[in-house]
């Protein structure tokens, strides 16, 4: 299936992270472009102001690296999910959009956090707890998962709500320092997850007894 460029000579590119699904930028693209797109695996689109393709990342080394493809219903709309280096935007931002006319919290918290742990492995904050587990090492860091899990079970039997979401919070929390230390990294999770509840694309086809 391609997008339909007799009907439009340029359709839109709407580009977003494809872990964290945040919005990074709006593009044209040309029938020249989308070929060049499926050849390199790269962004590439067409300048309006310059009257050329233009391969995203060949002037500042800020590559997007496909991970995926979507047309919409009616054939001239893109959606590419991408593997950003760098920065999507001239200016130095992650992304355009961060001209704020109307509040909304994109962050995906997941990621934010697995991030943050990460950072703090990198650049350590004193009387950081992060940096507290993660120095004590997998023996401790363990010994606290299995407590949270205890705790997040003794809440659930309590019928406490508010103290339930607290619990199972700590209990994520400490699983991802846990995951940090391991090595495992969130987007692991979510491919072991899609492959056991049979995920593809945007279509889902349900599990079989026995594999989930």
């Amino acid at each position: 299936m391609r997008p339909n460029f007799k009907k439009m000579e340029l359709i839109p590119a709407i580009v977003q992270d494809y872990q964290t699904k945040e919005v990074l930028m709006l593009a044209y693209v040309n029938e020249e472009a989308y070929n060049k797109m499926l050849e390199i695996n790269q962004t590439v689109f067409y300048s309006r102001s310059r009257k050329k393709l233009w391969h995203k990342g060949e002037e500042s080394g800020h590559f997007q690296d496909i991970k995926g493809i979507y047309l919409d219903c009616d054939l001239d709309t893109l959606l590419i999910y991408v593997k950003q280096t760098g920065v999507a935007c001239h200016t130095g931002a992650y992304s355009c959009f961060f001209n704020e006319v109307k509040p909304y919290d994109t962050r995906n918290i997941f990621s934010e956090l697995e991030k943050t742990i990460e950072d703090r492995k990198i650049h350590p904050v004193e009387k950081s707890y992060t940096n507290y587990l993660l120095n004590e090492g997998v023996d401790k860091i363990c010994k606290k998962v299995g407590e949270e899990a205890s705790e997040t079970i003794i809440a659930a039997k309590n019928d406490d709500k508010d103290e339930l979401v607290g619990e199972i919070s700590d209990l994520l929390f400490h699983t991802f320092v846990l995951m940090n230390d391991r090595g495992v990294k969130l987007e692991d999770i979510e491919n072991k997850l899609k492959e056991r509840h049979k995920v593809v694309g945007n279509k889902k086809e349900f599990h079989t007894r026995g594999e989930y």
